[in-house]
């Protein structure tokens, strides 16, 4: 389970950014996830307490936004959201989209430091 080591470096990037910040407690962590990133939710929300323990950052809240995966459709030439990540086809036109634009996003979006 990959979701723990992932978890533990959230910690120690929030340790590193409030501590930039004047030392403050960390009541919060907002954090990008992509369909394609690889992780899963369930999982590193279930090994966010086990990584915090001990921590400046134990108690705080990992708050996780799930991102879609977007894809450029060259017949529509516009982006679209695909409704799965089984089938990279245009949902519209069903012509097949290789061009990823999102939903590979591991991402540390903000912090509430009190």
């Amino acid at each position: 389970m990959h979701e723990l080591s992932i978890a533990l470096s959230i910690v120690d990037l929030a340790t590193e950014a409030a501590d930039k910040n004047g030392g403050g407690k960390v009541e919060a962590l907002y954090l990008k996830l992509g369909k394609l990133s690889g992780v899963m939710k369930d999982s590193l929300l279930f090994s966010w307490d086990l990584a915090c323990a001990g921590t400046r950052i134990e108690g705080a809240r990992l708050v996780v936004e799930e991102l879609p995966v977007t894809v450029h459709c060259g017949s529509c030439e516009t982006e679209r959201m695909l409704d799965s990540i089984n089938s990279f086809a245009c949902p519209i036109c069903g012509d097949p989209s290789t061009k990823v634009l999102g939903g590979r996003e591991l991402q540390l979006s903000a912090m509430e430091i009190v």
